[in-house]
């Protein structure tokens, strides 16, 4: 989870076109989400903070009581190991509406949305909210991340480099870092802004080698998963953010 920062990079870039007067903006708790999935993701590798969202699914072996959206269906290869990079996120979100678990919060601040010069905020995700849909695997997630312990990931960004405008949409790399369990990695991501959701929405994903893991969450050296037997290749991570001007009130109706 060591990139997981590039996403606060996406925050920044919400700032365009939407108010050139506003250089604070501050995350819709209720409409923005963090994910992950792995690659191979085997029918199963993949979680959420906002899983009553119609687009989301749990996967196979999940526990009881899932309303599962029929058009919603599992990737065929999944089964059969083989990686897929490019339908990341596998479910993603088509319709913002204001259903999240409150698990994100945070700001960025932007002075200059010409050039992106002096561009810095942090946005932080409660490692508890992220979901599988299968509860014992769940707790088993939450118990390599430490939660109990170190409850928050945080994510820092320090600059945006690369900004440019492809139609109604921006698009650049945020540079920061990412802090799980107090260790600091340094880290980057590629970001896509645009305005959504009566606000900004931000989306961003990178991708890390599955064994920086073994780094990151020291306890899944014990307990003999796909990371120490090289069975999962690449974690990908990212956020759904909506970003709202200092002070201004969130949405209350989802927007296409």
């Amino acid at each position: 989870m060591s990139r997981y920062s590039l996403l606060l990079g996406c925050l920044v870039l919400a700032a365009p076109a939407a108010a050139r007067a506003q250089t604070r903006w501050t995350v819709d708790s209720k409409s923005s989400l963090a994910w992950w999935q792995m690659s191979p993701n085997l029918n199963h590798l993949w979680a959420t903070t906002c899983p009553g969202d119609s687009s989301w699914r749990p996967g196979e072996g999940r526990s009881t009581g899932w309303y599962i959206n029929p058009r919603l269906k599992l990737p065929k290869t999944g089964y059969a190991g083989v990686d897929d990079t490019i339908h990341v996120p596998l479910y993603p979100r088509t319709t913002v509406y204001p259903l999240c678990v409150e698990a994100l919060r945070g700001e960025i601040v932007v002075p200059d949305t010409v050039h992106w010069r002096g561009v810095h905020g942090r946005v932080t995700v409660l490692g508890d909210a992220l979901i599988t849909g299968e509860m014992m695997r769940d707790v088993l997630m939450h118990q390599v991340m430490q939660t109990s312990s170190f409850p928050e990931v945080v994510f820092t960004i320090d600059s945006v480099t690369n900004p440019r405008q492809d139609g109604d949409t921006l698009r650049a790399t945020a540079v920061g870092s990412l802090t799980v369990r107090g260790i600091v990695t340094p880290t980057t991501a590629q970001v896509r802004a645009f305005h959504d959701a009566g606000g900004m929405r931000v989306l961003a994903k990178f991708r890390m080698p599955a064994t920086s893991l073994l780094e990151l969450t020291p306890r899944i050296h014990n307990l003999g998963l796909g990371v120490s037997t090289n069975i999962w290749h690449d974690l990908f991570m990212g956020t759904d953010l909506v970003l709202r001007p200092e002070g201004s009130k969130p949405a209350t109706q989802g927007s296409d």
